[in-house]
């Protein structure tokens, strides 16, 4: 179940515009008694469509129905909804999506991902949840220094949660920040620490090597590091997102997604397109604003919270 246990009532409330959009209810989608025909999968592929599933993932749920129909093992609407979670629920390993540790002294986790996605939020919760839910020491690092308002924010979510900070002065080099805040960590014994990055420069190429900088600067003052290489992804801007992944992905290796503002969009469905196209998994959604709006990423409860709490398949 992931670090920690929240009811599924807070994630069905974040999906409730993607639910929508899915007409997931059993009493209007898969109703009982309603025939299975071309019509009836027709509808199915364009609600999955509309919540931005991709069109790869739809295609395989789709036909995987199809088939069973056409040779008779369904008939009617209601047997469905089973298959289609036993299908979205499949290929998540849970050691994919677990936080990589190191084995001793700090763990490192860079964050990746383009102004407005979140990111800064989602460093907050994450360092929320690392602290009171695994109960452990966490420091963050503000080397986003291109923009004075991320050091800023950032230092106000840690003072709130209570939790360490490194940072300089506007302008100042994010490696040279990052340096000195790996050396911090190590020497107050600090168990994870965490990097906010640049979400823009002038150019994309421009970030991207800065960000490469970042990661071979802690390599070298950590063994291991960074352990984790976190993507920050606007849940709302749906299969955009996935071009953001590829481009970060080929620039640090992205590890893992967090997924924010999943609790503003009807485009939850893009969580599978993300898995499907990148082989990157997903390891926190964002379901709010305040810190303790963070949940470890557990398929069976996702699918669990789109369908309106009927049981996902293991």
């Amino acid at each position: 179940m992931g670090f920690f246990s929240k009811t599924i009532d807070k994630l069905k409330g974040a999906l409730k515009k993607t639910a929508t959009v899915l007409s997931t209810d059993v009493r209007t989608l898969f109703v009982p008694g309603r025939q299975i025909d071309d019509q009836f999968l027709s509808e199915l592929e364009e609600r999955f469509l509309r919540a931005d599933m991709g069109i790869q993932n739809v295609d395989r749920i789709v036909n995987e129905l199809r088939d069973r129909w056409r040779l008779g093992k369904i008939k009617d609407a209601s047997e469905c909804l089973g298959i289609v979670k036993e299908q979205l629920g499949a290929n998540w390993p849970k050691q994919d999506r677990e936080l990589r540790l190191a084995p001793s002294g700090p763990t490192v986790i860079l964050v990746a991902g383009i102004n407005g996605t979140g990111k800064t939020t989602s460093i907050a919760k994450l360092a929320w949840l690392l602290k009171n839910e695994m109960k452990k020491s966490v420091m963050v690092c503000a080397s986003d220094t291109f923009r004075a308002a991320a050091v800023e924010q950032l230092s106000i979510w840690a003072q709130r949660i209570g939790v360490d900070i490194v940072k300089h002065k506007m302008g100042a080099d994010p490696a040279a920040v990052a340096y000195d805040a790996c050396e911090s960590a190590k020497a107050r014994g600090i168990d994870i620490l965490i990097i906010d990055t640049a979400g823009r420069l002038h150019t994309q190429e421009n970030l991207m090597r800065e960000l490469t900088k970042i990661r071979d600067v802690v390599a070298r003052r950590i063994p291991g590091a960074p352990h984790e290489v976190l993507l920050v992804l606007d849940a709302t801007t749906g299969q955009n997102a996935l071009a953001q992944a590829k481009n970060f992905s080929l620039a640090i290796g992205v590890t893992g997604i967090v997924l924010a503002k999943l609790d503003g969009t009807a485009k939850g469905g893009v969580i599978f397109a993300i898995r499907d196209q990148l082989s990157i998994p997903v390891k926190f959604v964002g379901l709010g604003e305040t810190p303790q709006d963070i949940e470890t990423f557990d398929p069976v409860r996702f699918i669990d919270a789109l369908f309106g709490g009927e049981k996902a398949a293991a």
